[in-house]
């Protein structure tokens, strides 16, 4: 998969107002909504509102107030969402990280306990 910024990907069209979602939470800088296809009684995606494919893209090219946005949004939504007895958040990126919108986002899953993330050893 090629992670040039796509402008027809879904989160795109979802910021554009073209495809409804669930929004948790919305700031300058940050979307964050129900996923629609939910891991954990918990799941929200939060995605900044910039053209970023991925992690270390918004985070080398974000400018220091979507950056500050984000993550403070990221806590919000935590706070917002009951999830403090544990949660992950978890960005995949690129192909060998699964990802499969090239559109940066961070999912928060909680609301139970996730087990391993990894296998031990």
């Amino acid at each position: 998969m090629d992670f040039a910024y796509d402008d027809q990907n879904i989160f795109a069209k979802i910021l554009r107002g073209e495809i409804p979602n669930r929004t948790v939470l919305e700031t300058e800088h940050t979307l964050a909504f129900e996923d629609i296809g939910p891991q954990a009684p918990v799941h929200v995606l939060v995605i900044p509102k910039g053209p970023y494919t991925s992690l270390d893209h918004f985070c080398q090219e974000a400018g220091e107030a979507e950056i500050t946005d984000f993550w403070r949004a990221v806590g919000e939504v935590c706070r917002m969402s009951g999830v403090e007895d544990g949660f992950r958040a978890i960005a995949n990126a690129r192909r060998d990280g699964v990802q499969e919108v090239p559109h940066f986002h961070l999912h928060i899953l909680g609301g139970k306990s996730l087990g391993r993330m990894l296998p031990a050893g």
